[in-house]
């Protein structure tokens, strides 16, 4: 190890609600350190077991039971493509509704004052009606379910990633999420609800292909069969497409998200299920929504986000000036990732009680309304009523008559119908002083928002933040040329500059291009879109990481990335294997291993030779039903367990407390011989670190067995034995995992 930089401790966190998710970098009594890696934090277990159960079960299914299984995985993807579409509608329909009430009752109140004075009334007003909302959102999340704060990409990532997030993908986390997502956008903060739809869209793919409600402890008996962790897995992809198509209306793009920001590993044959599942879910959206709206059949809304139609082009040589503008937007969102990590960790150290963070997000939801009303109050950029106007919420103020306040279009305003103003009002609609300024007003908002305890997302804010300086940069561009006519639509460079913004914060390339191609239906600017992210990306990550991963380092993660580090290549399996190995005979004695699951400290045998693998979690349904043998007592009759029986247990294993033993049971004896996988992944102690990793990571695995010459056993390969070697600025860093 003399080769490795430096050595940093990590330690975990005890929790004394049980299954809870830690705060962020386990804030505790206040204090922060800053390389935590938590114990909650389990890997998901992608590798069948492949014991006699389960081999029995698949010779007994015939080609048709397979073919059922296929359609049945078909059925299940339509049903999470229409729910997520659902959720979708619901969420746009009461954010329109909220916000059109809160924005209609303030604009009454500013046209009554403004004649007559008394515009503090107006402010005050706008200020209460934010913060009420957002109470009530970081109420529901901060004191009834935390890990639906944020935008959930991070977890989901995690999620997809091999990591067991607790409470991630339960109905709970649904419910408040929707819910909070909803009181964020109407409360008026710089927030998406595109994020948590991703979110949602999984956890709802979690519960449909479980066929149950393990929250509700119903059981529709149904679609058991995929009561296990790689069908699961492959759903809550399925349901992240779903998630990004509902809100970008962008089928191939949630594929692709799904595919880049999300899966460890891919499988070809997700890829039209998952693809099936997206057009469903826009699909029910868009039908849904144009029911409400009075035009049955008209499918004309994307998704919830209706950027309009890009019509025109780009010449060959504003090539260079898109390149230009994405690295300023790699530089744009690497400031913002710094200021935001930062201040999150000024959150972990003192903002770490759910009272705390109520009264904050209370604090920026009124700053916020402050700010806006003071940026429309004291702007003077009046632009005339066209005919065909389509400010929503267009404020007068001090204007003439005829004329509205353009500041108010970006502030008075959902983020959404903002940035669709910014790609598409005519050129003159902006002046250069007001996108500059709201430009520098939003990204403090916004960096200062992101990571509040409500649910919310970061998309909708960076391409708002991006388009008001694109925009700008065209307006800059037509002023010192002498042919205007060369850079008359200030609206494509509005696109150009929302996709470089966007890119520098989340580090997106491949599946944020053809989101934004989808969502503006313009394949024209495919090319310029995509050498712009590749641009923000390579610059951005110059400085920092995607704020996603910021988050989920913050979060104490064990993340596994496509690669081992570099350098790692001397490391060998010896050296970063767990050792030694708690081994049992194929016939143990129960209560054996009633102490080793329990932590009673007992006799270990050490480097036998390997005849197969079993999960804790398969010991514990075994001792529940008491599949013992050689019994003192004949009281209890030997029961043969079925896949069923641990399918009907999963994900929420009982805890070994729980699992009452008696004394004259201990003595009994166990056989493990039918349930333990007797071909489990094995490496031998040689073997290089990136090799580990790659087998590791590639095949989803939970443990990764190291053997001797001889076969025995002398260690075993975890998740967080691998994400303890990273690349530091010194050089290959080794972070010790502490047992506390």
């Amino acid at each position: 190890m003399a080769n490795i930089s430096k050595k940093v401790s990590w330690s975990g966190r005890g929790d004394d609600r049980g299954e809870r998710t830690p705060l962020l970098n386990g804030a505790e009594d206040g204090k922060y350190n800053r390389h935590v890696l938590h114990f909650v934090f389990q890997s998901l277990d992608y590798d069948n077991s492949e014991n006699q159960l389960f081999l029995e079960e698949e010779r007994r299914m015939s080609h048709m039971g397979f073919r059922c299984l296929e359609t049945r995985r078909w059925v299940i993807c339509g049903l999470i493509g229409f729910l997520t579409g659902l959720i979708a509608c619901l969420i746009d329909i009461a954010v329109e509704k909220l916000a059109g009430y809160k924005y209609s009752a303030v604009k009454q109140n500013i046209e009554k004052f403004t004649e007559f004075g008394g515009l503090s009334i107006s402010l005050i007003l706008w200020a209460v009606l934010n913060s009420a909302f957002v109470m009530v959102g970081a109420i529901a999340v901060a004191f009834f379910e935390p890990i639906a704060a944020g935008s959930g990409i991070p977890q989901i990532k995690c999620y997809l990633n091999g990591v067991k997030i607790p409470r991630v993908v339960r109905l709970k986390t649904l419910a408040i999420k929707v819910f909070g997502v909803i009181c964020s956008v109407a409360g008026g903060l710089a927030v998406g609800k595109e994020g948590p739809m991703i979110h949602s869209g999984a956890v709802v793919a979690a519960g449909v292909s479980q066929g149950r409600s393990t929250s509700l402890k119903k059981d529709f008996k149904i679609f058991e069969y995929f009561r296990r962790d790689t069908e699961k897995r492959d759903f809550v992809s399925a349901g992240a497409a779903a998630g990004v198509s509902a809100a970008f209306g962008a089928p191939v793009g949630g594929v692709l998200f799904s595919l880049e920001e999300g899966a460890s590993f891919w499988n070809q044959m997700l890829t039209w299920r998952i693809f099936f599942a997206s057009m469903i879910s826009t699909f029910t959206l868009n039908f849904f929504l144009s029911i409400y709206h009075g035009k049955p059949g008209e499918l004309s809304s994307p998704g919830l986000i209706n950027f309009g139609r890009f019509d025109g082009d780009y010449n060959l040589y504003e090539i260079p000036l898109f390149i230009i503008m994405g690295a300023l937007g790699g530089v744009l969102g690497a400031l913002f990732n710094v200021i935001n990590y930062w201040l999150t960790i000024f959150r972990i150290r003192y903002i770490h009680r759910p009272c705390l963070q109520v009264m904050e997000a209370m604090l920026v939801a009124a700053v916020t309304a402050t700010v806006s009303f003071a940026m429309i109050y004291f702007s003077n950029d009046c632009q005339p009523l066209g005919q065909d106007n389509t400010e929503e919420y267009s404020l007068q103020l001090f204007c003439a008559d005829g004329e509205y306040n353009s500041m108010a279009t970006a502030f008075f305003n959902t983020p959404e119908r903002s940035v669709r103003s910014l790609f598409h009002n005519p050129p003159g609609s902006y002046n250069p002083l007001t996108l500059g300024v709201f430009t520098l007003a939003y990204f403090v908002l916004a960096v200062w928002t992101y990571g509040l305890t409500v649910s919310a997302g970061v998309f909708i804010p960076s391409l708002l933040i991006g388009a008001a300086w694109g925009r700008l940069f065209g307006i800059l561009l037509s002023t010192i040329t002498s042919s205007q006519s060369i850079w008359a639509d200030p609206g494509k460079y509005a696109l150009i500059g929302a996709a470089a913004q966007l890119g520098g914060i989340v580090r997106m390339t491949l599946s944020l291009t053809v989101i934004l191609v989808e969502a503006t239906g313009s394949v024209t600017y495919g090319f310029p879109i995509m050498l712009v992210l590749i641009t923000a990306k390579i610059v951005g990550d110059y400085f920092i990481e995607g704020l996603y991963d910021v988050h989920i380092k913050l979060q104490s993660v064990p993340f596994l990335h496509w690669e081992a580090p570099p350098t790692s290549h001397w490391l060998t399996a010896r050296e970063v294997m767990s050792s030694p190995v708690t081994c049992f005979n194929r016939v143990e004695k129960v209560g054996r291993i009633v102490d080793v699951l329990s932590n009673t400290s007992c006799h270990s045998y050490k480097y036998r030779k390997i005849c197969g693998l079993i999960l804790r979690s398969q010991l514990i349904v075994l001792l529940k039903h008491k599949v013992f043998v050689e019994r003192a007592s004949s009281r209890l009759s030997h029961r043969k367990l079925q896949l069923k029986d641990f399918r009907d247990a999963y994900p929420r294993f009982p805890p070994i407390q729980s699992i009452h033993v008696s004394q004259d049971e201990r003595e009994c004896m166990m056989d493990l011989t039918e349930f333990m996988n007797p071909t489990p992944y094995t490496v031998p102690q040689e073997t290089s670190l990136p090799r580990v990793f790659k087998l590791f990571r590639a095949l989803g695995l939970r443990h990764l067995v190291v053997v001797d010459n001889e076969n025995g056993v002398v260690g075993l390969v975890t998740r967080k034995d691998l994400a303890r070697y990273h690349l530091g600025k010194d050089g290959l860093e080794e972070l010790h995992l502490a047992q506390t």
